[in-house]
């Protein structure tokens, strides 16, 4: 299943005596374009990534939940289905488990306790969803052992929620939605207000690099949230809903009434949506030279009109870029102010690529180098 698998297993053995019922999996993504276009009704063009991770779950007789945090030192927390779910100050990752049970009651979901063990191998902060990761395999894992048979899309909303709702951030849907949703081989066209997905077949000679910028970020610290706050103040000026209803053109003739700053958010989010569906177009007809002009096109809007990039980011993106030639793109990925950059090349470039590339992180290590295949959506293995 996973080189996770003998770790989580092993831990559940330890700690709770006896294998578990099942273990789900959920991939972390990374979007190949359409950046803070899914809070905004829009599209985006994620891939389900071969990072993932696995929640070893098995179901108790009463409504305790224990779960254990390999990557955090086998660390242990307790809390029941019955009564307030509250957050945890002093265990903050539990959050993520805390707020799926919360989401799942919220909806109406009849929940058992379980005693459960999670482990990831999605590098945190790198902008690759490892938090829409966990929710999604925690949300997976109950709706197994609970019996519900929700559709994965059902699933990506409570997580959805989860992080919304309860931890805080507020985040679209696109990470849960191709978590739960991924196509092995495909990319996924989302429409993030039907929430209609239309696979998008990754040419066979296609290679995804995601190189970490060694700068870590977070969603819950604030920018992320300014730039949602500053979008729904440029839609209710321009009078819509959202953005994904708004143009160029109507954003032109409304700029004399608009501030400098709301004008430059609104027109990222116009243009990415634009740039979005031209980028599947490209790639369903295998021409990665106009989707790397769409990725290049992509990351400048970023750092100029949205301004959420930052110089080694740049620096990693011109390199990049440079290396791959004109067949193909870079371009920064996830919600900004770090991360990882995504590059998309023909699979004959690769070698060049990696050979060639010698940026260095702010701190002067080598940075983190993952060669990535579109995966499958979350699954559940049963023991």
């Amino acid at each position: 299943m996973s080189e996770l698998f003998p770790r989580v297993r092993a831990s559940f053995d330890a700690v709770f005596g006896g294998p578990p019922d099942l273990v789900a999996r959920a991939p972390g993504r990374v979007n190949l374009i359409g950046e803070h276009t899914d809070y905004n009704d829009g599209f985006v063009l994620p891939v389900a990534i071969g990072a993932h991770t696995l929640v070893a779950a098995r179901q108790r007789g009463d409504s305790q939940v224990n779960v254990v945090a390999v990557d955090f030192a086998d660390a242990l927390s307790s809390f029941s289905t019955n009564g307030t779910i509250a957050q945890s100050p002093e265990q903050p990752w539990s959050d993520y488990v805390r707020g799926v049970v919360f989401a799942m009651r919220a909806a109406g979901h009849e929940l058992p306790g379980a005693d459960l063990v999670i482990a990831g191998n999605v590098p945190q902060g790198s902008g690759l969803s490892s938090s829409a990761s966990v929710v999604v395999a925690v949300a997976t894992a109950f709706d197994a052992m609970a019996a519900l048979e929700l559709d994965p899309t059902a699933i990506a909303t409570l997580a959805q929620s989860c992080e919304c709702d309860f931890v805080g951030t507020k985040c679209g849907i696109m990470d849960q939605l191709v978590s739960a949703r991924g196509v092995a081989g495909h990319a996924v066209l989302i429409d993030c207000r039907s929430l209609v997905c239309t696979p998008i077949p990754i040419p066979a000679d296609t290679s995804i690099l995601i190189v970490h910028s060694g700068v870590t970020r977070g969603l819950a610290d604030g920018a992320y949230n300014e730039r949602r706050a500053q979008c729904e103040d440029a839609a209710e000026r321009l009078g819509v809903t959202k953005l994904r209803d708004a143009t160029v053109p109507m954003l032109d003739a409304a700029r004399s009434t608009l501030q400098p700053l709301t004008f430059q958010r609104a027109r990222h989010v116009i243009t990415e949506n634009e740039r979005t569906l031209a980028a599947a177009h490209a790639l369903r007809n295998n021409d990665l030279v106009t989707l790397g002009s769409l990725m290049a096109s992509s990351h400048d809007s970023m750092r100029v009109d949205f301004e959420i990039t930052l110089p080694p980011v740049d620096q990693l993106v011109a390199e990049l870029q440079s290396l791959i030639g004109p067949d193909g793109g870079a371009r920064m990925t996830g919600g900004g102010f770090g991360g990882a950059v995504v590059a998309v090349m023909r699979s004959a470039q690769l070698p060049h690529v990696l050979a060639g590339l010698s940026y260095r992180t702010p701190s002067g290590d080598r940075p983190l180098v993952l060669e990535e295949t579109a995966s499958a959506g979350a699954t559940v293995r049963r023991m």
